[in-house]
């Protein structure tokens, strides 16, 4: 069965990759002093991590719904390309990057120093550690979910009660040490949130109705949910009261409902870009950005390192931190635009970007609507079922309700503290 595109799901993929950008913007550029605005800020940026996670998820099962144990080692295969080179590739980038400046004891100390990075996830990195272990138990849970049809709302009371109780042990501690230490790179600190992508992917249609028909509603709760977020922040923070939560902490209870709105205002911001009416221009731009979000993510820390080596911290004496901010964010997503844009159209393209190589220009058509093949990486689209001879025609871009999929394939070219 032929699966359709889900354009307005690519197009969430820019706006959840601004956040993730944000999020490390924030946390390099705002000055000690501001320690308090930058934590409120904080505090709902980190909900690019949900974002990524139950994107990841409802793609996957979308595109992998009637997958089998025939399928099975085809599904890693690709899982391993997309993701799991990338990362290694990235790890080695990042660690050789900063080697100048980390000064080891011996090479033994910068060894030990690189396969603890590559264990633990540097920076951003870690968001791909959890999904390849979201990936590991990804054919139990399809399993779960076809045997629970017509019972998925149990699904997701259960998993609602889960992601309540585990943020209440990782914020207070009452884990052990070791996993409220590495609670960030544990799949099961995100659970509603992989959970509920696989289920939403199985009533995709019904869902997508829902949402845009209640669009308003879904806004003004999610906004009184931040409000109700950073009241709980400075109740803390003025020393008031503790028992709800504190701090810029995203493992708190009282971040889940903001988390839940946050990711289904995504989900309208991409229907809000894809709609009809919409310039061809803005179109080729929303392509864009949806094709090179993955090289953004994985390449952007290169930029704001290379900018606080600079100085470019120090320019919050004289501009304020929010603008300042603000404007880094446009220059670090800008660069990683045009960095990605150019890795996809050398051998470099899989590692370094997760798609393969595409042509500098496509013939007879205008420069700015020029658009990279599809890549293939943690947010698969179009369903595996359809014959395709590469792994990058069949992992990427799923489709909007409504919209039929191409009758073939087409021609072949995979978050923060």
């Amino acid at each position: 069965m032929a699966r359709r595109r889900l354009d307005h799901v690519d197009a969430m993929r820019p706006v959840k990759q601004a956040g993730v950008v944000s999020t490390h913007t924030v946390l390099y550029i705002a000055p000690a002093a501001a320690s308090l605005s930058s934590g409120a800020a904080l505090l709902l940026l980190h909900v690019s991590r949900e974002g990524f996670f139950f994107i990841s998820a409802c793609m996957l099962s979308y595109a992998y719904a009637d997958l089998g144990r025939s399928g099975l080692r085809r599904f890693y295969w690709r899982r391993f390309l997309s993701v799991g080179i990338p990362y290694l590739c990235w790890t080695l980038i990042y660690f050789l990057y900063q080697l100048p400046r980390a000064h080891y004891a011996d090479p033994a100390a910068a060894l030990r120093a690189l396969a603890n990075m590559a264990a633990t996830g540097y920076f951003q990195l870690y968001f791909l550690l959890v999904i390849m272990q979201f990936y590991l138990v990804f054919p139990l849970l399809l399993a779960l979910l076809r045997r629970t049809r017509g019972h998925h709302g149990v699904v997701i009371a259960v998993a609602v009660a889960a992601q309540v109780a585990i943020a209440i042990c990782m914020h207070w501690g009452l884990f052990p040490r070791t996993m409220v230490k590495f609670g960030q790179q544990d799949a099961l600190s995100y659970l509603l949130f992989l959970v509920g992508g696989c289920v939403v992917a199985f009533h995709l249609d019904q869902v997508h109705a829902w949402v845009c028909g209640h669009a308003r509603l879904i806004v003004t709760l999610t906004a009184a949910a931040a409000l109700a977020a950073e009241a709980v922040y400075f109740l803390a923070a003025s020393g008031v009261t503790t028992v709800l939560g504190s701090g810029s902490d995203p493992f708190q209870p009282s971040l889940i409902p903001f988390n839940i709105g946050a990711v289904t205002c995504g989900y309208l911001a991409g229907v809000a870009l894809v709609r009809s009416g919409r310039s061809r221009r803005v179109r080729a731009m929303v392509r864009s950005g949806a094709d090179n979000a993955y090289g953004v993510y994985l390449s952007h820390m290169i930029f704001l390192i290379t900018l606080t080596w600079l100085g470019w911290a120090k320019l919050t004496a004289v501009i304020p931190w929010p603008v300042l901010c603000l404007v880094t964010v446009v220059i670090v997503f800008a660069a990683g635009l045009a960095l990605t844009g150019l890795l996809a159209r050398t051998p470099l393209a899989v590692p370094l970007t997760g798609r393969t190589q595409v042509p500098w220009r496509r013939p007879g058509r205008p420069r700015w609507l020029s658009r990279p093949a599809p890549e293939y990486w943690s947010e698969p689209g179009a369903a595996p079922r359809t014959p395709a001879p590469t792994a990058a025609m069949d992992d990427q871009h799923a489709a909007r309700p409504g919209r039929s999929a191409p009758s073939s394939p087409p021609r072949p070219a995979p978050a923060g503290r």
